[in-house]
């Protein structure tokens, strides 16, 4: 739950930089949202959470 929390946050805010930059406009921003939204409901999303987690439990194991 920490880890999807802080992923939600991270993203959130790399979209409002990436608003704000004019790197992207409000329309596509609106359309990758809602893409997200609707692939989190899909068959696919536990598949894709497996996979972050996977990415998530990777990167915690990796000793600097």
């Amino acid at each position: 739950m920490a880890i999807s929390l802080s992923v939600v946050v991270l993203l959130a805010v790399v979209l409002v930089v990436l608003i704000r930059g004019g790197s992207i406009k409000a329309g596509p921003a609106v359309v990758a949202v809602l893409f997200g939204f609707f692939l989190a409901s899909s068959g696919m999303a536990p598949s894709i959470r497996r996979f972050l987690d996977s990415i998530a439990d990777m990167i915690s194991s990796v000793n600097f």
